[in-house]
C-alpha cells in the first residue's frame, strides 16, 4: 500500500504563489515608467563663456573620473602638473584651481549627477568643495 500524498488545497497554492510574484514584482511595476528626469548641471559664467571643458563634453561625463584618478597620480608620484589634452591646450592638472575654476557650486553641478546615478565620491575627502570666493 503505498502512501501517496496529493495536495488538496490546489487554490491555496496557486494564491501564495501569485501573492508571492506579486511581491517579489512589485518595486519593478510599481516604478514603471516614473524615472526621474535627467539632471540639468548648472555652470558658472565663466564655464558658458569658456563653452569647452579640459576634454569634449561627451568624454568627460563619461570619463571625468578616471582623469582626475590619472591627473592624482601624476602630480604625486610624477611631480607633473600640466596637462595637454586631445586638442593641444595645456590645463593645470588641479581640482581646486581648474575644475571648480568653473564648476565652483558643487551641490549644483557634482552632486546632481552623482546623486542621480547613485555614486558615491572620495575626491571631498581630501578636498574643500568650494576653494574660492564665487567669482
Amino acid at each position: 500500500m503505498g502512501n501517496k500524498k496529493q495536495i488538496y488545497d490546489r487554490g491555496m497554492v496557486v494564491a501564495g504563489l501569485v501573492i508571492f510574484v506579486i511581491i517579489t514584482t512589485f518595486p519593478f511595476w510599481y516604478n514603471h515608467g516614473k524615472a526621474s528626469p535627467v539632471p540639468e548641471p548648472e555652470l558658472t559664467d565663466r564655464a558658458k563663456a569658456a563653452r569647452e571643458c579640459v576634454e569634449p563634453k561627451s568624454v568627460m561625463r563619461a570619463k571625468h573620473m578616471q582623469l582626475l584618478n590619472v591627473w592624482r597620480n601624476t602630480v604625486v608620484r610624477n611631480g607633473k602638473r600640466v596637462y595637454v589634452n586631445s586638442k593641444g591646450k595645456s590645463f593645470d592638472m588641479s581640482l581646486s584651481n581648474t575644475c571648480l575654476d568653473c564648476h565652483f557650486n558643487k551641490a549644483e553641478f557634482c552632486d546632481q549627477c552623482h546623486n542621480y546615478a547613485s555614486v558615491k565620491t572620495y575626491c571631498w575627502d581630501c578636498h574643500i568643495d568650494n576653494p574660492k570666493e564665487i567669482k
